[in-house]
């Protein structure tokens, strides 16, 4: 079995995954027709393939090789498939070390239930301390939550505090008073969506120091409308791959920018360099 491998490896760079569903990951996860039950297909995109130096955090501790579904014995009451966290970590190896994920989320859970005292949060806590107990750094925060705050006004209303609360509690927990916090803009809410610009705008418009927000609208929804594909998790784990490197990694940033997608700056200078040097050219010859 896995969890009993040996592995030399301790991750020099760790990443806390939590929040609900969409971070848990629903990507590729479907239901029959005419059955209630659900199932993951396990298809698992070359972005999310393993790598000998991406690991997880098992629910018992363990750092064990990372695979998909990562959530699998975190959010254990519901069917976990593919999530941003594999497709974040390859893309982050480019230009770093082994990486460690410590999967938190856990399905439909709103952000009342993150608070300080609770089990949820304190569970990330302990299991964010559990792993760097034999090495290693916490580099960042990934949260994917607020799908379950768009079904009232009162709980989208209090959401920018309540999310403000939990970022302070937990770098006064882990004692990391500047620890970098990525969150993700939902695209989709409950059953009832009424709410979810006021959401947004909250995460959208928050303003504390080392937070960036990667926005979700125009991922890719599954059929529940909810959820999003295994293609869109994919590219948000890039999205927060870029979103890291270019916010908290600067120099590995631009490496991971200029290697898809070339900056165009560059570019000009060199074009005027050239234009310049031809018209020296032109006039020497011209003398």
């Amino acid at each position: 079995m896995e969890e009993s491998q040996q592995i030399p490896l301790i991750p020099s760079q760790i990443f806390i995954l939590s929040g609900q569903s969409n971070m848990a990951g629903r990507g590729g996860v479907i239901r029959h027709p005419h059955q209630h039950h659900k199932h993951w297909d396990h298809v698992v995109p070359p972005e999310c393939q393993p790598d000998p130096n991406i690991l997880r955090l098992t629910a018992d501790l363990q750092w064990i090789p990372a695979h998909e579904p990562l959530h699998a014995d975190i959010d254990a009451n519901k069917v976990c498939g593919v999530g941003p966290g594999m497709s974040f970590a390859n893309a982050v190896r480019d230009g770093a070390g082994s990486v460690g994920l410590v999967p938190c989320a856990v399905g439909g859970t709103a952000i009342k239930e993150w608070a300080r005292g609770e089990k949820l949060y304190e569970t990330m806590v302990l299991r964010a301390k559990e792993s760097v107990k034999e090495g290693g750094e916490i580099k960042c925060l990934l949260w994917y939550q607020g799908e379950s705050d768009t079904m009232s006004e009162h709980d989208a209303d209090a959401y920018q505090a309540n999310m403000e609360r939990f970022i302070q509690n937990v770098r006064e927990d882990l004692g990391l008073p500047s620890l970098p916090i990525i969150q993700v803009a939902i695209t989709s809410g409950g059953k009832n969506e009424k709410y979810i610009e006021k959401v947004r705008e909250a995460q959208l418009g928050m303003k504390v120091a080392n937070v960036v927000c990667v926005d979700a609208k125009g991922l890719e929804l599954g059929g529940d409308n909810l959820h999003l594909t295994t293609k869109a998790q994919v590219k948000l784990g890039q999205m927060l791959a870029k979103a890291y490197l270019n916010h908290f990694s600067p120099s590995i940033g631009l490496y991971f920018t200029s290697k898809r997608q070339p900056n165009s700056s560059i570019f000009v200078v060199l074009f005027k360099l050239f234009f310049l040097c031809s018209l020296v050219l032109l006039f020497l010859n011209w003398k």
